[in-house]
């Protein structure tokens, strides 16, 4: 099978390896090709194969798997359509290299991937209205957690008188991560983007509606390839250009995900890394309490509580720090419920059969 193609959206030897040992195990390997998912629309995969692009659909025993549902970015495992009429079907999701979640909008505890096999994340966020430090530090966790690099991309520095002052306030809120404040419509410092973009990659663009995430696409791609529309005016919030996740080429080689505005942002962590690294002054300064355990509120002896005082630590930063570990403690615990009510179901179904196979046996 030519795979060359394929190496245009990101193709790599890991992947290669990947599908390597799901073919061994699999049958009838002459029908089965990779592809990777470009966007996803009412169901229909639309992903690029070694023959071009083509829809596919989803088994539903993929859904159930380990990986559950691809998302944009995914490599996948695709069988060839079995007769005329019936679209193809994706068998298998690929070991992933990376991937960005978050918790599902809503009550529901459940990890909705956002993009996958990501080498940088681009943390849009304008220098209008939009711009808030505390949001940027919850943004930067999240992408931490991806295994991507995150980059924060200011947009909108046209538009504002000191755009280096805000600059240095996102600085602040995500100290080792990268800052770049870039003027889209006037392609204005894209170049320090370039390095992020080089061809193979993969970005996907996280922010809210009206951030500029299209505006500042369509500059990378010198053209147009996706709508913008005007924020509203009063409150500088944007209306939803873009309605859903779509992986673009770039003319350089890189692969950019355009992402709707997320309008609901919570944390979906495996444990406290993200957080220790997004907010690793507070960590660092942290190790000098009294107190190994100190919960940095009015223990004696708090070197934190002690920056606070002499200004070295301003005290909104160590408030979304609390707030954010306490999140994430709360989601711990809701996940422990869903695993524990799981596995109750599961041993009440074994004890119902158990009983059903005795009454068997005594007829």
């Amino acid at each position: 099978m030519n795979t060359a193609p394929l190496e245009a959206w990101g193709w790599s030897t890991d992947f290669a390896d990947s599908y390597g040992r799901f073919i061994e195990s699999a049958g009838a390997p002459e029908q089965l090709f990779p592809a990777r998912v470009v966007s996803i629309s009412r169901g229909v995969f639309h992903v690029a194969a070694p023959e071009g692009e083509i829809d596919a659909r989803l088994l539903r025993r993929v859904r159930r798997g380990p990986a559950g549902s691809p998302a944009v970015g995914d490599w996948v495992v695709v069988e060839a359509a079995p007769a005329v009429g019936v679209d193809p079907r994706i068998v298998h999701v690929l070991d992933r290299r990376s991937r960005l979640s978050r918790k599902a909008a809503g009550a529901r505890t459940e990890e909705q991937v956002v993009a996958a096999n990501l080498d940088a994340v681009f943390l849009v966020m304008g220098l209008d209205g939009d711009f808030n430090p505390r949001r940027l530090e919850r943004f930067v966790a999240m992408a931490t957690e991806s295994g991507a690099e995150p980059v924060v991309v200011l947009t909108k520095a046209d538009l504002v008188d000191d755009p280096e002052a805000m600059r240095e306030q996102a600085a602040d809120a995500s100290p080792g991560t990268t800052v770049v404040a870039v003027a889209a419509l006037a392609n204005e410092n894209l170049e320090p983007l370039a390095a992020h973009l080089a061809a193979g990659r993969t970005v996907v663009m996280v922010g809210s509606s009206g951030a500029g995430k299209s505006t500042l696409l369509n500059a990378l791609c010198d053209e147009e390839v996706m709508r913008t529309a005007p924020v509203r005016e009063g409150d500088d919030r944007g209306r939803h250009t873009t309605t859903h996740r779509r992986l673009v080429q770039l003319p350089g080689g890189g692969l950019l995900v355009d992402n709707p505005g997320i309008r609901e942002l919570q944390l979906w962590a495996d444990d406290e890394s993200s957080l220790e690294e997004t907010f690793d002054d507070i960590e660092a300064i942290g190790r000098e309490c009294r107190f190994r355990d100190c919960g940095h509120g009015q223990e004696p002896g708090c070197a934190v509580r002690a920056a606070i005082r002499d200004g070295s630590l301003k005290p909104a930063r160590l408030r979304n720090y609390n707030d954010l570990r306490e999140e994430q403690r709360r989601l711990e615990q809701r996940r422990d419920e869903v695993s524990r009510r799981a596995e109750d179901r599961r041993l009440g179904a074994y004890y119902k059969s158990v009983q059903q196979a005795k009454k068997n046996r005594r007829r």
